[in-house]
């Protein structure tokens, strides 16, 4: 499991739902570990940080630049653990879980967590702007163009039937995880849809690339900051217009999602802890473009993590002094 010097990551395989009972390479728990600051309780001494990765590669790209800085520069002993978002959330408060590298909103666990639990808090931006929304390929907006409007969906729904969509036309997701509205909507805007669930980002993609290959009626959830869309373009299909407060209750969605400005959560404990992880973490910001150059080297080049943050790192040596100054 050791994927170089300093570093271990933990699957999620083997976690309690609740407990959190994470086991790394050596048999030993990672509740064995100290979190943020080492076990002498130093201040300004990196010893373990804690690093959640969740299921998607534009958070893999940021995790990745994160813990390479922190080990290569502060020195850190990194644990990346792959979990999923709520799951994450849930190790704040038992110091198993030091941050969360990019959180898309979830203001229903930022109740829970920071202001009922207070167990963690918000560090800052971390630069990137998110958007979520309803897509189709190219060739299909191009030909069809009426389909990037929601108000003519029903006319085409027989289009976009699948196996799998039960006689009315598919909506595919990604990862069930991820934040989405999508079966609210289908339902509160009358579509005659059914919201299947591609099982992870990388299916997703690949149903997206093979249905513009191969001219296929598609129709998909999906989001950016996101390396595939310089790939394939993907059209946004307009949806009624977000207004503040009209997500507010999940059960009632009937509009689109709203611009996320995407940050950066992490446990009260390790903002205590005198870390210069929690310093990096809390200084770390860069761009959409950042994020999708680290994310293609990885999921396109096929490098490491370790690789890809080393190579950007490299070319970026000012941003990174400015995180750790």
């Amino acid at each position: 499991m050791a994927r170089q010097a300093n570093k271990w990551r933990v699957g999620a395989a083997g976690i309690a739902a609740l407990g959190l009972t994470l086991t790394a390479c050596g048999g030993a728990t990672v509740e064995d570990s100290s979190s943020g600051s080492d076990s002498s309780g130093g201040s300004g001494k990196c010893g373990t940080f804690n690093l959640a990765v969740n299921p998607w590669v534009g958070y893999e790209a940021n995790a990745a630049v994160v813990a390479y800085v922190a080990e290569q520069d502060l020195g850190c002993k990194v644990v990346q653990k792959d979990l999923k978002e709520e799951i994450a959330w849930q190790g704040f408060g038992t110091g198993e879980v030091d941050a969360v590298i990019e959180n898309w909103g979830h203001d229903d666990l930022k109740k829970k967590y920071i202001t009922d639990q207070k167990t963690a808090v918000d560090a800052g931006p971390t630069g990137n702007e998110g958007l979520i929304g309803w897509y189709v390929p190219p060739w299909l907006a191009k030909e069809h163009p009426e389909v990037t409007d929601w108000k003519n969906l029903n006319k085409f729904a027989a289009e976009f039937k699948t196996s799998e969509s039960g006689g009315k036309g598919q909506l595919l997701d990604g990862d069930p995880s991820f934040v989405t509205n999508d079966e609210a909507l289908v339902k509160n805007l009358k579509l005659d849809f059914k919201v299947v669930y591609a099982g992870s980002e990388t299916a997703l993609i690949q149903a997206f690339r093979k249905a513009e290959k191969d001219k296929e009626w598609m129709i998909g959830y999906f989001y950016e900051p996101q390396w595939f869309m310089s790939e394939v373009p993907l059209v946004k299909v307009k949806l009624p217009d977000y207004k503040e407060g009209c997500d507010a209750d999940a059960e009632k969605v009937a509009c689109d999602y709203p611009v996320y400005k995407l940050d950066k959560i992490v446990s009260k404990k390790f903002t205590e802890s005198g870390s210069p992880a929690y310093d990096l973490v809390k200084n770390f910001t860069w761009t959409n473009e950042d994020q999708n150059t680290v994310a293609k080297y990885i999921a396109v080049d096929k490098m490491a993590p370790e690789a890809a943050a080393k190579k950007w790192v490299e070319a970026n040596r000012d941003k990174v002094d400015a995180w750790i100054k």
